[in-house]
């Protein structure tokens, strides 16, 4: 009985094993806050301060956004007039907005090898999604939501040669992100992004895991494990973060959030009740945790051991167990003897 429990320990470990290691990367999300590269306060220039001036600015000064076409639904026409109105092209500013048939053009152009991939997707957000890493790493600049809008002018965040969103309470965001052109980081997530094409049943994970946050974060753990933000490279190739503090909420924060999440759609209601829910969530993972693993022994006893076992296996029928030969204990060392089944 010993070595049964222990094979059956053994069996559950395994899967356990194999179970941690598929999902290593996102319970590593959970560990990584990014506060090593924070852009933090102290270093960031007040509004109108004189330091701005004095900075190297290393990203062009390029806004990026994303749209079907080029007819911006009002709801997100403020958000969009307010970053116009602080980067204007008599101060070196170029405003980029990309449309579905503008994106198409410039894969097949510039990344034919893509092409496929980027036009195939099934839904339009993640051609939104992936098209801005590709600029970022073809033309560096700024990329920004549609509904998020400008707090203040972005030049002091060009003095870093790339940087992203925190997210809480894991991970980062792409809805506002910066770079030089060809920054290693958003290199990376080029030339990796067609490995994570994939269908995961429900259309909010398939995109989250395929071309946006999720998959961004992903991308951002690997960068961080391979060792890249450090040494060589572009101020050692760090990807700076922004956090919540410097992102919104605040007079001197750099941008302005509006009504979004235009692709979300009925499964993202029952993720975001998931999400509400998580104690009774994790309560019920746990009782069907313990279920299985209960029914798993339960299973492995009676059809494992019972077959294994010279005695006559517990689950096979009665009407079976009478037109065969029966088998009877003839002493404690389990031997057993045939015998005539009217004796017993």
């Amino acid at each position: 009985m010993r070595r049964a429990i222990l094979l059956f320990l053994l069996i559950n470990l395994a899967v356990v094993a194999f179970l941690v290691h598929t999902v290593w990367t996102l319970l590593t999300l959970l560990v990584v806050d990014g506060s090593n590269d924070a852009i933090s306060k102290a270093e960031l220039p007040a509004p109108g301060s004189s330091l701005i001036d004095s900075r190297a600015q290393i990203i062009p000064k390029i806004i990026h956004q994303t749209y079907k076409n080029a007819s911006i639904p009002l709801v997100w026409q403020e958000a969009q007039a307010s970053c116009m109105a602080l980067h204007q092209e008599k101060d070196g500013w170029e405003y980029k907005l990309w449309t579905d048939q503008m994106s198409l053009e410039f894969i097949e152009a510039e990344y034919p090898w893509f092409y496929d991939t980027f036009a195939g997707y099934p839904y339009p957000i993640q051609r939104a999604d992936a098209i801005r890493y590709f600029v970022l790493s073809h033309y560096g600049g700024i990329y920004i939501d549609l509904d998020d809008g400008c707090n203040r002018s972005l030049e002091p965040l060009l003095s870093y040669p790339a940087f992203v969103r925190r997210t809480l309470p894991t991970g980062i965001s792409n809805d506002a992100m910066g770079s030089v052109p060809r920054h290693p980081f958003f290199m990376k997530v080029v030339a990796d992004i067609q490995n994570y094409d994939r269908s995961w049943i429900l259309p909010y994970i398939t995109v989250m895991g395929s071309t946006g946050p999720l998959f961004l974060s992903v991308m951002w753990v690997h960068w961080l494990s391979s060792g890249f933000n450090v040494g060589d490279g572009i101020d050692g190739g760090r990807l700076r973060i922004i956090f919540p503090e410097e992102y919104n909420g605040h007079p001197w924060s750099f941008f302005t959030h509006h009504l979004g999440n235009s692709w979300h759609g009925a499964d993202v209601q029952f993720i975001f009740w998931l999400s509400r829910n998580w104690i009774i969530v994790t309560i019920l993972g746990f009782v069907i945790g313990f279920s299985a693993l209960f029914l798993g022994w339960w299973a492995y006893r009676r059809y494992i051991l019972a077959t294994s076992s010279t005695e006559f296996p517990r689950w096979k029928s009665a009407s079976l167990r009478h037109r065969l030969p029966f088998w009877r204990r003839v002493n404690a060392h389990k031997e057993y003897e045939l015998a005539n089944r009217h004796e017993v």
